[in-house]
């Protein structure tokens, strides 16, 4: 049986809001026997807090099936000292890594929102600190280059911009950990013990969720959720297996067209 990756934001809900049939659809995936995991580059929340949400939502989801960015910071920059500028709540998912403010190995960038920590965590000084640790020989990080992220209220900028920024200040090109790079799809392969051909990637990302699964030899499945637009995909050069509505669609899909 294949396994899946699910995408969370914009694929099963949006804000906070499940889209119709989406908990359904997760249910069905399980009961037909696949091997699931979430996905996801949402950088504001734990991984514990986020599984508690799904769980809120009426999804039935276990702490450890859930991948995220800053798990996979912590396995990459362990015993590493590191300045971190990401928001507050996913600091207890770097452990191993050593927070720092000053002599940093690495920069690790990542998380925004419309939240008071965002304007503290990427304030002029902490840009300028970063920017100056780079100069010394520290490596840039990042959770992730998105540019954008949907929300209920609409689009939002989100902190590749500002990764972006230093990367133009600085002259180096940071290190993304979470998705699209191969190491997390690689991870999230060998967590659902999958074969890249017979493993399904679900997002609302072209670019980051389809993209980066398929160049990793998965299938991707496009879902016009979220932060899907028909000029983007036109765009991106990336051609999913397939473009269906809604998750809500994803077990019907597979029963007739998974290899």
């Amino acid at each position: 049986m294949p396994a899946i990756l699910l995408d969370i934001d914009g694929c099963l809900h949006l804000s906070g809001t499940p889209y119709p049939g989406a908990q359904e659809a997760v249910a069905r995936l399980r009961t037909a026997g696949h091997r699931l995991r979430f996905v996801t580059n949402n950088t504001i929340r734990s991984a514990r807090q986020l599984a508690g949400e799904l769980r809120a939502m009426r999804f039935v989801v276990e702490d450890d099936e859930l991948q995220t960015a800053p798990r996979a910071a912590a396995h990459s920059l362990a015993g590493r000292r590191v300045l971190a500028l990401t928001m507050p709540a996913i600091v207890e998912d770097l452990e191993g890594v050593v927070l720092c403010g000053e002599e940093a190995d690495a920069i690790l960038f990542g998380g925004a929102d419309d939240l008071p920590e965002t304007n503290q965590v990427f304030s002029y000084m902490n840009l300028a600190r970063a920017f100056a640790e780079i100069q010394a020989g520290a490596e840039l990080y990042c959770l992730h280059k998105n540019r954008w992220w949907q929300t209920h209220r609409g689009p939002l900028l989100d902190s590749g911009a500002f990764v972006a920024g230093l990367e133009y200040a600085a002259g180096v090109e940071a290190h993304v950990l979470g998705k699209p790079s191969r190491a997390y799809f690689q991870a999230a392969l060998e967590a659902v013990d999958g074969e890249p051909e017979r493993t399904y990637m679900v997002g609302d990302d072209v670019e980051a969720d389809v993209g980066g699964a398929q160049a990793l030899g998965m299938h991707g499945v496009l879902v016009r959720t979220g932060k899907f637009r028909d000029e983007w995909l036109a765009a991106s050069g990336v051609t999913p297996d397939v473009v269906l509505d809604s998750v809500a669609d994803l077990p019907e899909w597979l029963e007739s067209n998974a290899e």
